[in-house]
């Protein structure tokens, strides 16, 4: 892939060309990540309000009608549905895993196969979070298996 960047005129406004023979899913996904406006990733913890990094963010899960947000080190609460956060970040690489949780693919370190079709995922700060077995054809496709 060949990428050129051009200084323009003080007052222009930027713009991307892409040129490609046909656009895969990494392009188009590419191209999403430029034109949407996500809201910003609000958690809470105590009486603190944060604004995280969705690329921090190891997954999502529902507890007791409550979203919590996973990252390396902190747990926070969310004021999301686990549905919202489906769709707000489904173009990125977030996948529903099981009813109560939304993965990162990008924070797994391996997958292995367990029980009736479920796979096991372990993540790279350690913690292990599977995937229901009506999940896995959605993680294969995001995988390019």
């Amino acid at each position: 892939m060949k990428i050129t960047i051009e200084n323009i005129p003080v007052g222009s406004e930027p713009e991307i060309i892409i040129r490609c023979n046909e656009p895969d899913d990494s392009l188009l996904q590419l191209i999403y990540s430029l034109t949407s406006t996500h809201r910003k990733l609000i958690g809470f913890t105590d009486l603190q309000t944060h604004i995280i990094n969705p690329k921090d963010v190891f997954y999502f899960e529902s507890v007791d009608h409550k979203v919590f947000i996973y990252c390396q080190e902190k747990v926070y609460e969310s004021r999301l549905k686990l549905y919202e956060i489906e769709l707000d970040y489904e173009n990125w690489d977030f996948f529903r895993a099981s009813k109560s949780t939304v993965l990162n693919i990008g924070k797994i370190k391996s997958i292995s196969p367990i029980l009736y079709g479920r796979f096991e995922a372990l993540l790279q700060n350690g913690e292990k979070v599977f995937i229901s077995r009506q999940y896995v054809p959605v993680l294969k496709k995001k995988l390019g298996l």
